[in-house]
């Protein structure tokens, strides 16, 4: 089950917008973890890069596949929790992370959801 399907990504404009007004933050720097439950089949996510870290978006789009692999490779652990939640990623820091580095603080903010 080690998917990222369509139906799990977090896509609605009106669910983010509720994520930043009505869900709560956990923090494992350079990853900031928002989230909030919902009456959804399936636990959706997003992730988000800051333009004003990385110019190039290539960069950005390189630390958002990361992240998306990281999440992919590591939801299954937090799948079995019996509540869905939104969950949006934004990496914050500088400098370009590794998909270890990347896996170790997903498994860090996914199992404050549990």
């Amino acid at each position: 089950m080690l998917k990222f399907p369509a139906s799990e990504r977090l896509k609605s404009s009106k669910q983010i917008e509720a994520l930043f007004t009505e869900g709560k933050s956990a923090k494992s720097f350079p990853l900031l973890m928002r989230f909030m439950p919902a009456e959804v089949q399936t636990h959706k996510a997003a992730f988000a890069v800051s333009k004003r870290n990385f110019k190039s978006a290539v960069d950005r789009n390189r630390v958002k596949r990361l992240m998306r692999e990281a999440y992919r490779l590591e939801k299954g652990q937090f799948q079995k929790t019996s509540a869905r939640y939104l969950i949006l990623f934004v990496y914050t820091g500088k400098n370009l992370p590794t998909l270890n580095e990347l896996r170790l603080l997903m498994v860090k903010l996914l199992k404050q959801l549990e």
